[in-house]
């Protein structure tokens, strides 16, 4: 016989019971997170930042040091530890209606001038702790409770493309958009938060990776049917890839 793999909680994600909506992904990005903590032994040298909105209670899940922000202004809190703390790493945990609307500026000038931090960006298209609002990331004709009969793009706007719009700058280091929608996105998204932190390490600066995730509760919809629907429609207006990769190789930049 093989070897067998047990599957066991990652040391870093606390023991305790999930405030998350069924079918929410910020579970399975929490358990991302703390694998790789744990996988690159992290704990005691990395710091966590989350905002109001359904990621404010973080600190609940990760057994490590966590800072809250004022509603968008994590990048700034980010900068200020990043830059009093340098061998720190430093990652932030944003949603969309967080990081995409009332933190739209803070987001593109710590991008623009390429601060040497992480964000991890939660795209569920919808405002999750405050009631199912329309998100600045809610897609065109989507019903939420501020557009009951779906998103009019032409007197609403259209839906932001979050890492299109920082591809413009000329520092970021690291822009990826990934999906929360099944097995092989799970390992794509935890790759690519895994190079992010690597070439933090390495002082490469600013990286994001966006992540599409599914809210059945305000998407009105079943566990199972909120992965289809990223599947067949949210990532036909996000589309997932690599939006900016650098050439040189940041395997190994983590080592003490």
């Amino acid at each position: 016989m093989g070897k067998v793999h047990h599957f066991k909680r990652p040391k870093t994600l606390l023991e305790v019971d999930s405030h998350y909506c069924a079918g929410c992904g910020h579970g399975i990005l929490h358990r991302i997170t703390a694998e790789l903590i744990d996988e690159l032994d992290l704990r005691g040298r990395i710091v966590g930042i989350a905002p109001v909105g359904c990621a404010v209670l973080a600190y609940n899940y990760l057994d490590i040091d966590m800072s809250e922000a004022a509603h968008g202004r994590v990048p700034s809190v980010a900068t200020g530890i990043k830059r009093s703390h340098p061998e720190l790493l430093v990652f932030a945990y944003q949603g969309d209606g967080d990081l995409a609307s009332i933190g739209t500026a803070e987001i593109i000038h710590a991008a623009n001038r390429g601060e040497n931090y992480t964000t991890i960006f939660v795209n569920n298209c919808v405002y999750g702790m405050t009631g199912g609002q329309m998100a600045p990331t809610t897609l065109p004709g989507q019903c939420t409770a501020t557009s009951p009969l779906g998103r009019d793009t032409a007197t609403m706007g259209a839906p932001i493309r979050v890492c299109e719009m920082l591809n413009t700058l000329e520092n970021p280091f690291l822009l990826v958009r990934t999906a929360l929608d099944g097995p092989a996105g799970v390992r794509t998204t935890k790759k690519w938060i895994r190079e992010a932190l690597l070439g933090q390490g390495a002082d490469r600066g600013f990286s994001l990776i966006e992540v599409l995730s599914p809210c059945p509760t305000y998407w009105r919809m079943t566990p199972e049917q909120s992965i289809e629907h990223i599947k067949t429609t949210v990532k036909k207006y996000y589309p997932t890839g690599v939006f900016r990769h650098p050439e040189k190789e940041t395997e190994g930049c983590l080592s003490a």
